[in-house]
């Protein structure tokens, strides 16, 4: 019998465990091998998005879970991180309400999607009309390129909002992501295109970008003090719909394409 059970124990792990690894495959964002990393190659210098989720202080965390509403808003955290009450005996009848101002709260995203041809950053073209045999030609960026993103819709408390909606995108595609990243001119890759005699090549390059939509929630917080205890108060809780386009930094999509006429 406990041999049986042992077995059986055995074959639900491994299911478990392939279970698993699908969902995570079914999950991954597949990029195109039409898309390269050029990371290594460009020729300005991208800083690097550190946008980490901030942890909560002890004290925040328990006055987080006093909220009725849930906060992601990295910079509120911090607020919170710095702030601390020290209880006392003689608290006792002690009564304070502080108001830390009208905050984007939270932001919940509904859908994430990327168009790897966000936007036409550079054409590479050679003539071979005249050949006999095919020619090369390699991505040859002919001058700086700088690609911004942004909100689709004003709202308050942009940067903030902008803040949390990176946040979440960069962790639902593992891509690296920043509202603006520039392509420097001379930028190469050693990737070959092969010309036909008697056709011209063109090679588009594109900067990709992810589309975030979702709801970012608003409200006035409040700390409440009572004695030796603190909660957070979330007031008038307002929710509106945004979307937001994010570059992917240090990626460049293209497109080859072999014409017999000029395009």
């Amino acid at each position: 019998m406990k041999k049986v059970f042992f077995i059986f124990m055995i074959m639900l792990l491994s299911f478990s465990f392939s279970s698993s690894i699908y969902a995570a495959e079914k999950n991954a964002l597949k990029i195109p091998s039409s898309v390269l990393d050029i990371s290594k190659d460009n020729t300005y210098p991208n800083p690097v998005q550190d946008l980490p989720y901030l942890q909560p202080s002890d004290f925040t965390k328990q006055l987080l879970d006093t909220s009725e509403v849930k906060i992601d808003n990295p910079d509120l955290i911090r607020l919170m991180n710095e702030s601390s009450v020290s209880g006392t005996p003689l608290a006792i009848g002690y009564r304070a309400t502080i108001f830390l101002g009208q905050w984007a709260l939270n932001y919940e995203s509904t859908e994430t999607a990327t168009n790897w041809e966000y936007q036409k950053v550079n054409t590479n073209y050679t003539d071979n009309r005249g050949g006999k045999s095919p020619m090369q030609m390699r991505y040859n960026q002919e001058g700086q390129k700088k690609i911004t993103g942004g909100l689709t819709a004003n709202v308050p408390n942009a940067e903030d909002v902008k803040k949390m909606m990176l946040l979440k995108a960069m962790k639902k595609t593992s891509l690296p992501l920043s509202f603006e990243t520039i392509i420097g001119g001379g930028t190469k890759k050693e990737q070959v295109y092969n010309i036909p005699p008697k056709r011209m090549g063109y090679l588009y390059a594109y900067s990709p970008a992810v589309n975030e939509k979702g709801k970012v929630t608003y409200g006035e917080v409040y700390i409440v003090l009572r004695g030796n205890k603190q909660k957070v108060v979330v007031k008038n809780v307002t929710s509106q719909g945004i979307g937001a386009w994010i570059p992917v930094q240090d990626h460049v999509s293209f497109g080859f394409v072999v014409s017999e006429i000029p395009r």
